[in-house]
């Protein structure tokens, strides 16, 4: 297995990635300005789980067929966007409705947030990027067996992720709370969710296809 030190040095520099603004971050911040903390919960945990499927594509060697099909890549990156520009356009096209069958509405819809956002996790560039760019670094066939070693890392960039998540889920849903005061909050909550989501696919299919 890796030593102390390269498993500290991984360990700062996958929190240091979590931590940064991108796409997951700024999912999470939607979900919980529009549906509140128990709405950016459920994202936090299928993010989580999206998280763990690239793990365990690592651990069986897919991050390295990607590594060697840029044209794999590029398809997961735009269907990525794709689905980002889908969910906010979503939001936009959104009809509040009455409130308390809103409410009912949030309820239910938790399982749905969460079968959404393992499927943002698993198209996150900047996460297959990690894992394709500096994963395999710190992993040692002298250490022993790879797989393992993916494992453990993988567990720790999963791990780190949560606390910032997390962070991000109450900030913005204190925003989100302060917003209901006002009349119309939540159709001005379900605008700024499906601004941020549109704007994120956008600018990821657009840097992608360098116009």
């Amino acid at each position: 297995m890796p030593s102390i030190e390269i498993l500290i040095a991984f360990t700062a520099a996958a929190f240091i990635m979590n931590l940064s603004p991108g796409p997951s971050n700024l999912y999470v911040m939607a979900r919980s300005i529009s549906q509140g903390v128990n709405g950016g919960l459920a994202a936090v945990a299928g993010l989580a789980v999206g998280n763990l499927i690239h793990v365990m594509a690592a651990v069986l060697g897919l991050s390295a067929l990607l590594t060697y099909s840029p044209v794999a890549y590029t398809l997961l990156k735009l269907s990525g966007a794709a689905y980002l520009v889908y969910l906010g356009i979503n939001y936009l096209l959104a009809d509040t409705g009455p409130l308390k069958a809103q409410s009912i509405t949030i309820r239910q819809s938790y399982w749905k947030i969460f079968r959404q956002s393992v499927i943002v996790e698993v198209s996150n560039p900047k996460t297959v990027m990690f894992y394709l760019a500096l994963l395999p670094q710190f992993v040692s066939p002298e250490a022993g067996p790879t797989a393992p070693q993916f494992l453990l890392l993988g567990l720790i960039v999963t791990i780190s992720a949560i606390p910032c998540d997390l962070f991000v889920t109450f900030f913005a849903s204190r925003a989100a709370n302060w917003l209901q005061s006002y009349d119309h909050a939540q159709l001005v909550q379900n605008k700024v969710a499906g601004t941020i989501l549109t704007g994120l696919g956008a600018y990821i299919l657009l840097s992608e296809s360098d116009l």
